[in-house]
């Protein structure tokens, strides 16, 4: 694959100021002078400088004008030549000049396949490349901040430096292994031990940020429920800043769920109106309402909206599990009407005057971090990926650990530390990993 030279548009469909369109390999400078005019030859030209230069069809038809960047490899993104050409960003034009690079010998590139290929040249690790498409797709703050962290490596040089504590270990096993003679005394199996504690605290810490992970990624999935006419759909479009749901007295006006994302603290809610929860109402509704309770089992954080000028006795409570409670946040709106006696705790609010809106946020802001500090314990959290070779490496680790105490044969403790560093591998790519490049890269632009 390698050795084909490939092309794509790297910019978004659609028309624009500017298109970018890229192309990287062994050929990438000698299509580039075939279909882009200069004065002077390609290989004669500076790198990592702009250069006018016109795009030609190879008939003598000039397809566009624009500025080309050249970036000699390996000081490139993908450790190969790189051409970058500018121009118009019109859907013909750039379309067009992409077929006269293909047409000129380049191969339309599949998606991903320029950060793939920084990765197979040493670029970056697998980790890093994974982050390439979880800042493009960054909804919030702290999801950006988390895939610029990755980005610089941070999930590597975990896997790196618990690769480095557990090697010695192999090390002092092995060891026993080529002198069968000598038996492993309590001393060194102790520090042995000792050394295989510090791997699997180290790596349930980075097991703990996974569900963080989850939400800076996705999103904390957020149900608004209550009953009809409480204002659900007024909360929906308050936290949002604009009309997204209809608003009507009318009972079982929302009848499906309708989702929205918003950054509340930096931490991005994926917001799920449902329809109001009541005994009654036409088919159409009670699918709506049969909807609303799978949203409320797979929610992370739940806002139950209830008319708080009324008393409770007159309010129907959506039941939930124990297990979900520490998630409920009870929001009393209607504040601007009073709120009537019984109502010990809840946020008051009123979305028609938007009042304890910022209450309202802190209050989402602590619930999700009870689950643990965003971003405070490490710089990065952790990808279902990452997850499971992490994972991987404690069953391991375990294993190995528990064989060492009970006397097992020094060979079976190596083979557990040998399967633990292959999970270490794959979390960085260091080993053979071509069953998951595939599924990775999968889910990149073209052009990326």
């Amino acid at each position: 694959m390698l050795n084909d030279t490939i092309a794509a548009v790297s910019t978004a469909l659609g028309e624009a100021a500017i298109s970018v369109l890229r192309i990287s390999g062994p050929q990438a400078l000698e299509i580039a002078q075939r279909v882009f005019q200069t004065k002077h030859p390609l290989l004669e030209l500076s790198a990592r400088k702009a250069h006018r230069v016109q795009a030609g069809d190879g008939q003598g038809h000039v397809l566009d004008e624009g500025l080309m960047l050249l970036f000699r490899g390996p000081s490139s993104y993908t450790g190969e030549d790189v051409v970058e050409f500018q121009g118009h960003g019109g859907l013909l034009v750039t379309q067009k000049v992409l077929e006269s690079l293909l047409t000129a010998g380049a191969r339309a590139a599949e998606p991903g396949e320029f950060t793939q290929r920084a990765f197979l040249n040493c670029k970056m690790d697998l980790t890093q490349a994974e982050a390439v498409m979880d800042l493009i797709h960054a909804q919030s703050t702290l999801a950006m901040r988390a895939a610029h962290e990755q980005l610089g490596g941070a999930i590597g040089r975990e896997a790196n430096a618990l690769r480095e504590e557990l090697l010695p270990v192999l090390a002092h096993v092995e060891a026993y292994i080529d002198f069968p003679e000598e038996d492993i005394s309590p001393d060194t199996g102790a520090a042995l031990t000792s050394k295989m504690n510090a791997v699997l605290d180290r790596a349930g810490r980075l097991i703990a940020t996974s569900e963080q992970g989850r939400i800076l990624r996705h999103g904390a999935r957020t149900v608004i429920c209550g009953e009809p006419n409480v204002g659900k759909s007024s909360l929906l479009n308050l936290l949002l800043g604009f009309e997204r749901a209809i608003v009507s007295p009318t009972a079982g006006t929302t009848r499906d769920t309708i989702e929205e994302i918003i950054q509340v603290h930096g931490i991005p809610l994926r917001l799920v109106d449902t329809a109001g929860l009541r005994e009654g109402g036409g088919d159409i509704e009670q699918v709506g309402i049969q909807r609303t309770h799978r949203e409320l089992e797979r929610a992370d954080l739940i806002l139950e909206v209830v008319d708080a000028s009324l008393p409770p006795s007159a309010a129907k409570r959506v039941p939930l599990p124990q297990s979900v409670e520490s998630r409920r946040i009870l929001i009393l709106n209607k504040a601007d009407l009073g709120i009537a006696a019984g109502w010990e705790s809840g946020v008051a609010l009123s979305c028609a005057q938007g009042v304890g809106v910022d209450r309202l946020r802190d209050a989402v802001r602590d619930v999700i971090l009870q689950a643990g500090p965003l971003m405070s314990d490490h710089p990065v959290a952790i990808n279902t990926r990452h997850k499971i070779c992490f994972e991987r490496l404690v069953t391991h680790v375990e294993a190995a650990r528990s064989a060492l105490n009970i006397g097992t044969a020094p060979e079976y403790v190596a083979l557990d530390l040998r399967e633990a560093l292959a999970a270490l591998g794959e979390v960085v790519g260091v080993i053979d990993v071509e069953q998951i490049l595939d599924v990775i890269f999968s889910s990149f632009c073209i052009g990326k």
